[in-house]
């Protein structure tokens, strides 16, 4: 089963980020624009939920030995760690051309410090103080925390079934009610976290579990694609609206449960959108490369040479990394990810028929 609209919600919402982030360096309408597209990063939210009901619904009646799970880890790491060390060794050497061309605005002392935390993927786990050096693979790092934490998610649904995966999802909420109240997280409560991401991303990653088991059950009958749709469009406005964080991440949850049941529904209902699929797949790819095009095409480009000759407007060029950022992460997904990945993956093993969490 191939969930193709959630390719598509993931795509947009890694361009959203990548605009919000090439919007700093826009001369007029910074803080309008950037304003308005804060409002939109529970979308961050979307991308865990989303991750964790894919993994769930492949891997949860899986993994019965620490063989399995191994296995498991392995092949995570080979999709998500190849480009993050990658771009991550790109900003070590942009640290170090700081460092020795005497940049007094480059915090290269800062980003080499955080080395350490970055190439372990613990840098979403309060490791760093703030983000830096490869300041969005925080969500790499909550990734894997997620991947690490996964058998928990296994034991409490073979314990009491959905129950289990509801009382885990209320005991994991708690604690980081507990946390948030304490002072923990810098943003101030865990819904904005970044640096401590992965706790975030792991109550995320639980609910996407939840929605899997509601799926693979078919627990409630869906067969449009227009209660998704609405769901996801309440969603988008609670955002917008800055609704307390609770009700907007129930929308979101209820709109990818809807989307799903659709979906397996009617598989075929989404075949129009498969020509997009080529450009859906590298969503991860555009979220960790849009730095790196960043640095070439708006540090370098924009503002040492474009932006100062006035030769063209801000808003116009803005465009063009955009579209860099997207070509060159399917250049990356075809020759780099998954050759690196396949190293790191070795041979896949036979498997049989998908395993469904509803069969468990």
């Amino acid at each position: 089963m191939h969930f193709r609209v959630f390719d598509c919600w993931r795509l947009t919402a890694a361009i959203l980020v990548m605009a919000y982030h090439f919007l700093f360096y826009a001369p007029y309408g910074v803080e309008t624009g950037t304003q308005f597209l804060r409002r939109l990063l529970p979308l961050l939210d979307m991308f865990f939920m989303i991750s964790g009901f894919l993994i769930a619904s492949r891997y949860a009646t899986r993994i019965h030995t620490t063989g399995d799970y191994a296995n498991f880890m392995r092949r995570r790491i080979a999709r998500l760690y190849p480009l993050h060390f990658l771009t991550t060794m790109f900003f070590v050497g942009v640290a170090v051309l700081a460092y020795f061309w005497g940049s007094a605005n480059h915090p290269w002392a800062r980003d080499v410090a955080a080395l350490p935390f970055h190439l372990l993927a613990l840098h979403a786990l309060g490791f760093t103080e703030e983000l830096a050096l490869n300041y969005p693979s925080w969500s790499v790092s909550a990734e894997f925390f997620a991947y690490a934490l996964f058998p928990l998610i296994v034991l409490a649904f073979r314990w009491k079934g959905l129950l289990g995966l509801f009382a885990l999802l209320a005991v994991w909420l708690g604690g980081l009610e507990y946390a948030s109240t304490r002072g923990v997280f810098p943003s101030g409560h865990w819904t904005d976290a970044d640096t401590l991401g992965a706790y975030r991303a792991f109550a995320d990653f639980i609910m996407g579990a939840i929605i899997a088991v509601v799926v693979a059950r078919r627990m409630i009958t869906i067969e449009s694609h227009w209660p998704g749709i609405i769901l996801g469009m309440a969603a988008a406005a609670a955002m917008i609206l800055e609704a307390p964080p609770y009700p907007t991440l129930m929308l979101l949850a209820a709109a990818l449960t809807a989307t799903a049941l659709a979906e397996t529904a009617r598989p075929d209902s989404t075949a129009a959108l498969a020509p997009l699929m080529p450009v859906t797949r590298v969503s991860f790819s555009i979220y960790l490369l849009h730095p790196v095009m960043e640095f070439f095409f708006l540090t370098v480009i924009w503002q040492r040479i474009l932006e100062p000759a006035g030769i063209v407007d801000f808003y116009v060029f803005w465009i063009v990394p955009m579209i860099a950022t997207v070509v060159v992460a399917m250049l990356s997904d075809r020759f780099v990810e998954r050759r690196f990945g396949g190293w790191i993956a070795g041979p896949r093993p036979p498997e049989g028929s998908p395993a469904r969490m509803a069969s468990a």
